[in-house]
Parts: structure tokens; C-alpha cells; sequence
């Protein structure tokens, strides 16, 4: 299984960054997603999306969240 803590520890921890369609935001949490039955992937979000990514960390797609519309 993909190691998120390995992965991504590093990123809530520094000052170390996503860059993001040319844009840096920082890392505010990151978890494992699941259909009910199963572990499918996992997300990390950033200050303004979650990211999606597949078992072995593909990227699958990008939302962009509620609270970096509010902050606009």
C-alpha cells in the first residue's frame, strides 16, 4: 500500500510546497479513500483543492474547495 505519512509528512512539517498549475500552496492534510468495502486511492489537500490519486499515486483529478471560495 502507497505510504502516505512517508510521502507527505514532509509537506505539513517544512515550509516545502505543491506546486499546483504554476501556483505553490501548502499542504494541510492527506488521507485514504475508500468505496465502502475497499481502500481506492488517496487524496491530499492543499490550502485551495484535494487532489485525488489512484493505489499506486497516479493522479486522477482535482477539486477545488469550498473554503479557498469563501476566503476569495
Amino acid at each position: 500500500m502507497f505510504n502516505l505519512d512517508e510521502a507527505y509528512s514532509t509537506y505539513l512539517h517544512s515550509d516545502k510546497r505543491f506546486r499546483i498549475d504554476g501556483v505553490e500552496e501548502k499542504v494541510i492534510g492527506y488521507g485514504y479513500n475508500c468505496d465502502g468495502s475497499q481502500i481506492t486511492g488517496h487524496y491530499v489537500n492543499t490550502e485551495n483543492h484535494k487532489l485525488y490519486y489512484d493505489l499506486k499515486g497516479v493522479f486522477i483529478r482535482k477539486e477545488t474547495l469550498e473554503l479557498a471560495n469563501v476566503r476569495s
